[in-house]
């Protein structure tokens, strides 16, 4: 299903719509109740008219407003876990559009996905499987979740701190991984929770307040960092809220956090003033003046402040990982179709066995690690999953003929990521999202970052001849 255009100005006046999509079809329902509300009041609304086993899909005030931040919100099975594909602005779109939720209910469907030797797919998902439950890594994020790795991040001078003016926290010990699960069990949450059935890595949790109830499932490092660190704020459990406070206006938590940093540095609020911060969200779920520059994120909030420091690449806030702290993450915002996107090559791992603060190697590694990205993304496989293909990644091509029956080498697979790479560049200039080289913020190339004191410096000329160049299948994964 494609849906374009917008709708009539008076149709949008009276309120937003709900897709269903059924068995029998699709349709459009008209549903001015839900105009304005809260995700969680949203949801609720739908499962009564619905029911617990239907499919939500759904936006905030934020995405109704059509601001850049906006995200789309999905709930597990039991209302507990929130997801959203949040950057981007998708609520944006969905907003634009007219609609204010899609459910999906599949009742009366006798459809089952084909699969061409299922014999082949379990045995190769068993072997994935028990591989990762062997990995170091996967007890470690079933553990402390992904704020595992805050306390490195720290350490290594990478963290966003007080509007990327710094890349260590003082209060890093407050809100790392360790406190996260201490408050989370203490209080009766859940840590090492799995996202879908079937996950063995578990890496979310349901983080509770002081008195048992539930906040925000999951509370995660990047949502710690951008609200916590990058704000000054070192509360768990105002982070927490300023988290909750996001998912129910409907905006993406990294780029909210990365413009209430901006509002911080222009003096709007104080650094660490953490209730200002909740206001400010808020007001973007009220559709204020500025509660509306801030849920149009950190490019505009930095622009009508007029601050120098705007963390930015394409238009989109830099995630948790400072490119002046880990060099290998500058050049995937630099080159990646999303500009500051750490899922489309993260290169924190090569904190392990390279130097991220020299400049030599960062191109190399960046080209691989996106490449690594889009063909986990084109699998609809979790980044989370890669450690067993490292070792054996002709297990891709087993995957895929265990489901489609297709025979394809791994540097076939490769061609696939390539080519969903190249997709993503031909869609942004399709839909007139600028796909020109794009350089980093100028102020990370003279300003160096405490405590390492590195500023960015990777050649520019690399990495346009790498993002102009062609592609050419790697040996490993």
């Amino acid at each position: 299903m494609i849906i374009e255009d917008t709708p009539a100005e008076a149709a949008v006046k009276a309120g937003p719509d709900i897709l269903e999509i059924t068995a029998e079809g699709s349709r459009f329902v008209e549903a001015p109740e839900l105009k304005g509300k809260l995700v969680d009041d949203t949801i609720a609304v739908l499962r009564a008219k619905y029911g617990k086993k239907a499919g939500i899909f759904c936006i905030g005030p934020a995405g109704e407003m059509m601001m850049y931040s906006a995200g789309i919100a999905s709930p597990d099975d039991d209302d507990v876990q929130l997801r959203y594909a949040a950057r981007g602005g998708l609520g944006a779109l969905m907003g634009s559009k007219g609609f204010k939720a899609i459910v999906v209910d599949d009742k009366g469907s006798t459809y089952k996905a084909p699969v061409y030797d299922r014999e082949l797919l379990q045995e190769t998902s068993r072997w994935m499987a028990e591989a990762l439950l062997k990995d170091p890594k996967t007890e470690n994020r079933n553990t402390y979740g992904t704020s595992a790795i805050l306390a490195l991040a720290n350490t290594s001078g990478l963290m966003p701190t007080r509007n990327f003016s710094s890349g260590s926290f003082e209060k890093a010990d407050d809100i790392a991984g360790e406190r996260v699960r201490k408050e989370i069990l203490s209080r009766g949450g859940q840590a090492g929770k799995p996202c879908v059935a079937g996950c063995v890595i578990k890496c979310s949790n349901v983080f509770p307040d002081k008195n048992g109830r539930q906040i925000v499932a999951s509370l995660q490092y990047e949502s710690i960092t951008l609200l916590g660190s990058n704000c000054g704020i070192a509360s768990l459990d105002d982070i927490a809220e300023l988290n909750h406070l996001c998912n129910q206006v409907g905006v993406d938590s990294i780029e909210t956090g990365a413009a209430i940093g901006v509002a911080m540095e222009a003096g709007i609020i104080e650094f660490g003033d953490a209730e200002g911060a909740k206001d400010l969200v808020r007001q973007i779920g009220q559709g204020t003046w500025l509660g509306r520059i801030i849920g149009h994120g950190a490019k505009l909030t930095g622009r009508v402040a007029g601050i120098r420091r705007i963390p930015v690449i394409k238009g989109q806030a830099i995630p948790g990982y400072d490119p002046r702290g880990v060099k290998g993450n500058g050049v995937t915002y630099i080159t990646s179709p999303m500009g500051a996107d750490h899922t489309a090559g993260n290169a924190f791992e090569t904190l392990k066995y390279m130097d991220v603060l020299k400049r030599d190697g960062q191109v190399a590694i960046s080209r691989k690690l996106q490449i690594r990205a889009a063909l986990l993304d084109t699998l609809g496989l979790c980044l989370f999953v890669r450690p067993p293909f490292v070792n054996r990644p002709e297990q891709f091509g087993n995957l895929l003929k265990g489901r489609y029956g297709w025979d394809l080498s791994f540097r076939d697979v490769q061609l696939l990521a390539w080519d969903t790479i190249k997709t993503e560049r031909e869609f942004n200039s399709r839909a007139g999202v600028s796909e020109e080289f794009c350089p980093i913020p100028e102020f990370m190339e003279d300003e160096p970052l405490p405590p390492k004191n590195a500023v960015f410096d990777v050649e520019m000329d690399e990495m346009r001849k790498m993002w102009e160049g062609g592609f050419t299948p790697l040996d490993e994964f």
